[in-house]
């Protein structure tokens, strides 16, 4: 583009906070605080996304004659498949079968967060078909494999596709908001056995525990000993080593302790379970979850429930409760298709991606329409 410059960072502590926010996070548009500088630059300042951990900053910016930054595409060169919720082990086992290096690949991803977003940060679609242009140059010169867009908004998505990159689609369960005004306008909206169910789980769920929600300066350094210790717990079960550290945790405290909101439940006197969301202009993001004691429901409840309350209570689009779990399906959480892009640049490998990706996303769309019939809400 004409009197525009493109080149990469390798951290975000390169730029100012004020400068990348004003691109991330423009005015008039929905506030995402995964895009914030706040949130990525912990990643990298805590150690957790770093080329140590296989999450190299190659950070796209667009400037313009002055050296203004007018646009930016977050991304990583990674040297795994690891926390990033779109998986391609497949796809590196398959290259490296046939004499290739799969790693490292380029990423553009909120690193640990499988949430849809804007990615081509940039109001001028010049400059954001600019930056996928260049993150495609960078994938081509420097001989690697794939070049990745997880979780893309939709005007992302749609303007890659006319570049020629491959389209990949999976499901979350996501909540969303039909103008309630109370939980109870929720529950009349499902039919009267699903209805009945939820209110014995809650009741199931309260017995004897005492939730709390904290948020901004109400969060103090104790409600985030519980918190990490429960992280930890579900963390090491479920992949062996939690991905995020506590110095993550303590400088998003810091930053943006007002867009965080921790639940936690207590029971005789002392904290059993927490669960954290992240706050955005129209949607709640529930993140992170883990109990310290078992307790019948009280994953639904935290987790689920009380978000649900929650982007009521706030006047919310939607809850986006994170990757995986059909049990949310019973909870009135409904499944939608999330995407993924990818630049192949050999035309073998990419033929072959494309052959699979059709028929996968045939699948993954079939599977959402018949899910539909196990929602709880009443027959139309």
């Amino acid at each position: 583009m004409t009197g525009i410059r493109f080149r990469t960072l390798s951290s975000l502590s390169e730029v100012e906070k004020s400068v990348w926010d004003a691109v991330a996070n423009p005015l008039g548009a929905a506030y995402d605080p995964f895009l914030s500088w706040d949130f990525l630059q912990a990643l990298e300042e805590s150690g957790c996304a770093t080329t140590e951990t296989g999450w190299q900053g190659v950070h796209l910016i667009a400037e313009d004659d002055g050296g203004a930054l007018v646009g930016a595409l977050p991304a990583y060169a990674k040297s795994h498949s690891y926390g990033e919720y779109v998986f391609d082990h497949a796809w590196a086992d398959a290259w490296e079968r046939a004499g290739g290096r799969y790693y490292p690949k380029l990423l553009s991803a909120i690193p640990f967060t499988p949430a849809t977003g804007r990615r081509l940060l940039s109001p001028d679609t010049g400059i954001r078909e600019g930056l996928a242009k260049a993150a495609m140059s960078i994938t081509q010169q420097n001989g690697l494999p794939v070049w990745s867009m997880n979780f893309p908004a939709e005007d992302d998505r749609k303007m890659t596709a006319g570049l020629g990159l491959l389209h990949r689609v999976d499901r979350q369960y996501i909540w969303e908001n039909a103008s309630y005004q109370t939980y109870d306008d929720f529950l009349d909206d499902l039919a009267s056995r699903k209805r009945k169910a939820l209110k014995k789980e809650r009741a199931a769920a309260n017995a004897d525990i005492e939730i709390v929600g904290l948020t901004g300066a109400d969060l103090r350094p104790e409600h985030w000993d519980v918190f990490f210790a429960c992280y930890q717990d579900t963390g090491s079960r479920k992949w062996g080593t939690p991905y995020l550290n506590r110095e993550f945790f303590d400088l998003i405290h810091q930053r943006m302790a007002d867009k965080l909101w921790l639940v936690l439940a207590k029971q005789e006197g002392r904290y059993i379970a927490a669960a954290l969301n992240f706050i955005g202009s129209d949607a709640l993001y529930g993140r992170y979850w883990g109990c310290l004691v078992d307790a019948p429901f009280l994953h639904f409840e935290l987790c689920y429930h009380q978000a649900i309350d929650f982007a009521i209570e706030h006047g919310l689009s939607r809850v986006e409760a994170g990757a995986q779990g059909e049990h949310k399906l019973a909870r009135g959480y409904r499944p939608r298709a999330v995407h993924s892009v990818h630049y192949i640049p050999d035309e073998g490998f990419r033929r072959a991606l494309a052959d699979f990706l059709d028929y996968e996303r045939g699948a993954v769309l079939a599977d959402i329409e018949a899910q539909q019939a196990d929602l709880p809400f009443k027959q139309e």
